[in-house]
């Protein structure tokens, strides 16, 4: 038996671009805090999680 709820597309709220921007940067910090990222390549790595977050809530 499924017990996890679901929820129809119609009632599903699109995204917004502050929201996507908020959740990458928790990411990034998160990554910088456990030294998984350094400064000198946040650059592409905050553009790839970036759009790795936003394909994922537009998809």
């Amino acid at each position: 038996m499924d017990h996890s709820a679901k929820t129809p597309e119609s009632a599903l709220k699109p995204v917004s671009e502050d929201a996507i921007l908020k959740v990458s940067k928790e990411i990034v910090v998160k990554f910088i805090e456990v030294g998984r990222l350094a400064p000198a390549n946040f650059d592409e790595m905050f553009r790839a999680i970036y759009r790795s977050v936003r394909d994922t809530v537009r998809s």
